[in-house]
């Protein structure tokens, strides 16, 4: 076959068709290679990088939501200082014998005799319960050592490091859901080929007569 229209006169039709064999060439060789790689990827992808990702978007999807549990060990001392008010109507009981010595009296004598007035010379018994009205305010101040454990549970997406792990768990969620939608093996990704490249068949055909 005479090429030399292809170069006589017609510089931009000879590249044209440079360009076109060229480009076809050139995807001819990348599908091979893809073809000859496809088999020794697919199961380093299904070993290694999914395992790998999938792990890292779990782990971080478990760490956004866990939670800091823990029990803290409170020794101290807390100083206290109020005014208690005090206003009540209790018994109180004598601890020991009290003497009253002189103590201004009036006796009323029966019959209408009058009163002589006088002083009492008398003891309380130990013992003796007496009622007494209670109306004062009492001044409180006191250290009181406080030793306790105090339970902790801090969910950890309400801490400084909740925005971090949300942030990775989105960068690692999409590629892990792309990776689990390729193929695990060869053999499946044999089948897919097969599968997608099978022409729809009709459920009915139409016979169609001259």
């Amino acid at each position: 076959m005479d090429n030399k229209w292809v170069w006589t006169g017609k510089p931009w039709q000879a590249f044209k068709s440079f360009a076109i064999f060229f480009s076809f060439t050139m995807n001819l060789i990348l599908l091979v290679v893809l073809f000859i790689a496809a088999p020794l990827i697919i199961p380093i992808v299904a070993g290694i990088a999914s395992p790998i990702v999938g792990g890292l978007n779990s782990s971080f999807e478990d760490m956004n939501n866990a939670s800091i549990q823990r029990s803290i060990a409170v020794d101290d001392s807390l100083d206290i200082g109020f005014i208690l008010p005090l206003d009540t109507t209790t018994n109180v009981v004598v601890v020991e014998d009290v003497p009253l010595q002189g103590v201004p009296a009036q006796f009323i004598l029966p019959g209408g005799g009058g009163a002589i007035n006088g002083l009492v010379y008398l003891s309380l018994p130990e013992g003796l319960s007496l009622p007494v009205h209670l109306d004062l305010e009492v001044p409180v101040s006191q250290t009181i050592p406080v030793q306790l454990d105090v339970a902790v549970d801090i969910p950890l997406a309400e801490t400084e490091l909740g925005q971090p792990f949300t942030k990775l768990q989105s960068l690692f969620a999409p590629l892990d859901a792309l990776l689990r939608g390729l193929p695990t093996s060869n053999q499946e990704l044999f089948d897919r080929l097969i599968s997608n490249d099978a022409p729809d068949q009709p459920a009915d055909e139409a016979v169609i007569t001259r």
